[in-house]
């Protein structure tokens, strides 16, 4: 799927996406939901859920991640932003620290007598 198209889904339709590939991952490797959940300290509910889609936690989904022994995935979900030595040279080793919203241009308006502001 093309990142266009992965950017109109839904969060339901992408975790229903994730929770249906943990299953298959599972099932590939031969592991019941029960064993699954028992080393992942959840409860198989919890897991069905996952499975599911249905609102799993973030701590559910790392839990499973690692005991299927793919937590390491989570750097290509997330990626260190941290700037790279290269441009911590261009930068004088100033990285951002805050950020802040665009500053929209106010519309100026004319003053006239009598009015406020």
């Amino acid at each position: 799927m093309a990142a266009s198209d992965s950017s109109r889904r839904s969060p339901e339709v992408m975790a229903k996406d994730i929770g249906g590939r943990l299953e298959r991952l599972r099932l590939s490797k031969n592991i019941t939901q029960s064993q699954l959940a028992l080393e992942a300290g959840i409860s198989e509910r919890t897991l069905r859920r996952l499975e599911a889609g249905d609102n799993p936690t973030l701590d559910t989904l790392i839990r499973v991640l690692t005991v299927l022994k793919i937590h390491d995935n989570l750097d290509l979900l997330v990626p260190d932003s941290r700037i790279r030595p290269i441009e911590r040279v261009r930068t004088q080793g100033m990285e951002r620290q805050r950020s802040r919203s665009e500053n929209k241009p106010k519309a100026n308006k004319k003053w006239e007598w009598g009015t406020k502001g």
